[in-house]
């Protein structure tokens, strides 16, 4: 005969049925958190590229105000192992650079922010071109002025001593890396650089194309200049 704490505990405990129910919401609650939240980490990192973007797009349109002609693109030629949309050289044109080496010598384009300097023959070497067109010539005031158009461009934003060709170039990319560490189209973590072509655009004939390419767990995402068109 059971006593009355005995029939107490019996009215108060949970059959197995009850206790496997009650897993099985907690699991299901737990799937929605975790889907949540990795939605939640989808939209915040691609909301950064495409604002990323944008502000590379106006710096460019800037550029086109100022020279009539959007910044050139890498005139390589491509190949199964070589993508000249990587390797642009979008960051000298839309930093400005400075030179002040008078002619014959080898003319040296430092960037107005200083972090950067390439010689003519690595610029053709790398981009398949003899110099920067946003460029300070001589030290006198009869020269046009180059100018930065990434003002607020933060040093997260720009990735140094990429090897183009065996030379060291400087190359826009965007904050978030990858973002999955399996991304790395210069076989570097965390450089994500701009995709750009001014040459022979597909989605915006007689402009250019602009994108970056993430992977997110997994998935493959493009944000580019034309999506919204």
């Amino acid at each position: 005969m059971k006593t009355k704490i005995q029939k107490q505990f019996s009215a108060a405990a949970f059959t197995l049925i009850e206790l496997l129910v009650v897993i099985s919401i907690i699991g299901v609650l737990a799937a929605f958190v975790i889907g949540g939240v990795k939605i939640a980490s989808k939209i915040k990192i691609t909301s950064t590229a495409k604002a990323e973007l944008k502000f590379v797009e106006a710096a460019i349109e800037n550029y086109k105000t100022k020279y009539s002609s959007y910044p050139p693109g890498n005139q390589r030629a491509a190949t199964a192992t070589y993508d000249p949309s990587i390797y642009n050289q979008l960051y000298y044109e839309l930093s400005g650079v400075t030179n002040s080496t008078p002619p014959p010598s080898l003319a040296n384009f430092k960037t107005l922010d200083g972090a950067a300097i390439i010689n003519e023959t690595q610029c053709k070497a790398a981009f398949g071109v003899g110099g920067i067109i946003n460029v300070t010539k001589g030290g006198g005031d009869d020269g046009v002025a180059a100018q930065n158009f990434l003002v607020g461009l933060k040093a997260n934003q720009i990735y140094k001593n990429i090897l183009n060709n065996l030379v060291p170039t400087t190359v826009l990319v965007t904050s978030i890396g990858g973002p999955d560490l399996a991304n790395q189209p210069f076989g570097v973590q965390d450089a994500n650089p701009f995709h750009y072509n001014s040459l022979n655009p597909t989605n915006n004939p007689g402009a250019y194309d602009l994108w970056i390419d993430l992977v997110i767990g997994g998935k493959p995402y493009r944000i580019g200049n034309w999506t919204a068109k």
